[in-house]
Formats: C-alpha cells, structure tokens, sequence
C-alpha cells in the first residue's frame, strides 16, 4: 500500500466537511447534469462519518449483518443480463430491467463515474464496500420509490436518499436542485416534492441492509407495501411534459 492509499484509506475516518469544495463541484453539476463525476465529488466532500455509522448499522440487524458477512458486489449482479432474467412480470427485478434497459444505464457505468473521483473505490475494505453498495442502489431506489430520471426526479431521489444514510452529500444536492429548478421554473413545486421524498425516506424501513435478491423477486407494489414506500404524490402531479423540460443550467 502506498502512501496516497494510506490518506485515501484516512478518509474513512470522521472528517472535516468541506462545502467549498462541495459548492464547487455542484456548480459543475448544474452547468452539466451528465457529469455525473461531481455527485460523487459533492458525495466525497460531505460523507463525513456517515458510512462507517451506515455500515455498523448493518451489522446491528440480522439481515444487514448477514449481507455484511456475505459482502456481495451489487454491481456484478445488476449488470448480468442472466441474472435479471430470472425475473417475472410485476417484479421489482422486472421493473429495474425494464429501467435501465429503456435509459441504458448500466451499474458499472455509474462505478466508472466513482472512480473517477475515488481511486480506491473498488478497495476490499468494509466500509468502501457498504460506499459502493449506496452507490450501486441508486437506479434501484428510483424503481422503489417511482421517481424519474428528470432533474426533479433525481433531486427526489437523493433527498430520500439522505433520509436513509444521513449523508449530507445528498441533502445538499437534493436542497441545492429544487433551488435552480425553481430558479428556472417557478410554477414547479419542487422544494415541497423534495421535502416529502425527503419524509418518504425517513418513514420507509431501512433499504441498506436488505437482501436485494430475495427484494427482486418480490411484486413491486407489495414490496412498496413491505418497506412503507409511500407515494410520490408532489412530484408526479407535477406534468411530465413540465419535468422532462427542465434543463437545469446556471
């Protein structure tokens, strides 16, 4: 191990936010949306102590424990084609195929983008391993929770997001999106749809330890039920045609 694995190994520790650095590369973000490379810089700057909380959290639960112990790679099993095609009609494993198919998206896709910004993203150590499971969950938890991939979908999505870690990084990212959404279209409520994604968050059970194979086989209404996922109401009456106009630019 070198000495730059060393102090990137030191950030697993507590640390001392950095919002200049996380206002930065915000500013980046919302001149450009696809770069995706600078949530993770956002996500890098205001983490603080939160995924070695999220992680022995884990292991307080049975089934978190379980998954820890396993350690199972997220990403492997999101983008095996044969995997996902064990999946019937109404699933959520159905669902999630039928997402990223229809966008493209691939997990590893999303890895690359991590690892841009976090060299030792694919470390074998338990706490960078409970990081990539939050990372390789995102597309998943749009599926659970019924939000988009719009601007305002995905201001949604990571403020439920942060009801579920406590990581500030998605916090200031959901606040810091429904403040340049409405800066571009004030007739979109979205400070009061990030704000209840934000509450749907905090009312569903906890989404990071679970097993997510044993979740894909369930229906996705009941597995919604299951996990207390409430609806979206705020952000799908807001017209599509009004989401998918959003450009989100400085």
């Amino acid at each position: 191990m070198t000495a730059a694995d060393v102090d990137e190994f030191a950030r697993l520790e507590p640390q001392r936010l950095e919002p200049l650095k996380a206002l930065q590369a915000f500013r980046r973000l919302i001149r450009n949306k696809e770069d995706t490379a600078q949530v993770f810089e956002i996500m890098r700057a205001l983490s603080g102590s939160s995924l070695g909380k999220g992680y022995n959290r884990m292991l307080d639960t049975l089934e978190g424990g379980r998954q820890a112990f396993l350690r199972d790679e997220l990403a492997h099993r999101l983008d095996d084609p044969e995997w996902l095609a064990r999946f019937g009609p109404g699933t959520v494993g159905a669902a999630y195929r039928q997402f990223r198919e229809s966008r493209g998206f691939t997990a590893e896709g999303l890895a690359d983008e991590a690892r841009k910004v976090a060299p030792l993203a694919d470390a074998p150590h338990p706490v960078i391993w409970y990081s990539r499971r939050i990372r390789d969950v995102h597309d998943v938890w749009h599926v659970l929770t019924g939000y988009e991939t719009d601007a305002l979908g995905e201001a949604c999505v990571v403020a439920f997001s942060y009801a579920q870690t406590d990581n500030l990084g998605f916090a200031f990212i959901g606040w810091g999106a429904a403040r340049e959404i409405n800066r571009e279209n004030r007739s979109i409520p979205a400070r009061r749809a990030v704000l209840q994604a934000y509450r749907n968050g905090r009312a569903a059970r906890w989404l990071p330890g679970l097993d997510y194979e044993a979740l894909f086989a369930r229906q996705l209404d009941e597995a919604r039920a299951w996990l207390n996922i409430r609806p979206a109401s705020a952000y799908h009456a807001v017209p599509v045609e009004a989401r998918q106009a959003l450009k989100l630019r400085a």
